[in-house]
């Protein structure tokens, strides 16, 4: 019996083989799946030393196989490769550095693939901020304010960086916490805000337009 098993998503099986054939001999088993539902049952099901997943692929995408793993806390702790013939698909969704997984581009030679799994390996080892669960309340920091009660009243300014307003419509100060008053006059920060962003966005408008005018 293998010690370890490698798990290989992909739709081409091309793909899969070469990695197959690349690999090292070594005590250890090498599972295909030729798509992401599939490949999220191997994950599942299987205690796997490895992932190699494709961004790319049909039935769940790479990217949601992606997020449905760093859901989970000892999902994510499993070393990841992820494959993309082109690195903007995955740096879209993803930005860089990879700091928890490694990308390789295709296509790979195998010493590419044996420094792609090398990496994916030691950054797998990293420390790692714990996952918070949802609802959970987060201090405040950089004029950001969220708690619990988020459903029983939002405020939000999503154009306004490091703004965001969350609270529930009764505040209780605590000690070392946000009164209501505090949250109310940021509040009113905000709006003031993005009505001056709404302002300038509008000039910006006007400038775009008469210089397109005078170009014709």
């Amino acid at each position: 019996m293998a010690s370890n098993k490698i798990l290989v998503i992909d739709d081409t099986t091309v793909v899969r083989v070469k990695v197959r054939e690349m690999l090292p001999p070594g005590n250890f088993e090498v599972l295909e799946a030729k798509d992401g539902v599939e490949g999220l049952n191997f994950i599942l099901q299987e205690k796997l030393s490895l992932i190699m997943l494709d961004f790319l692929l049909p039935k769940m995408s790479g990217w949601e196989v992606f997020q449905k793993v760093q859901a989970d806390p000892e999902l994510r702790k499993i070393p990841l490769v992820i494959m993309s013939g082109r690195k903007e698909e995955v740096t879209e969704k993803i930005t860089e550095p990879f700091e928890y997984f490694e990308f390789l581009g295709k296509p790979f030679d195998q010493k590419q693939l044996i420094g792609a799994i090398k990496l994916a390996m030691a950054k797998a080892k990293q420390p790692r901020p714990e996952l918070v669960s949802v609802g959970a309340a987060v201090a405040v920091k950089n004029s950001t304010v969220a708690t619990s009660g988020a459903a029983n009243g939002t405020v939000v300014a999503p154009s306004v960086a490091n703004a965001s307003v969350t609270a529930p419509s009764t505040t209780t100060p605590s000690t070392g916490g946000v009164s209501e008053a505090e949250i109310n006059a940021l509040n009113e920060k905000i709006v003031k805000m993005q009505a001056e962003i709404d302002g300038l966005k509008k000039q910006l408008t006007q400038v775009v337009t008469f210089i397109k005018q005078k170009i014709k």
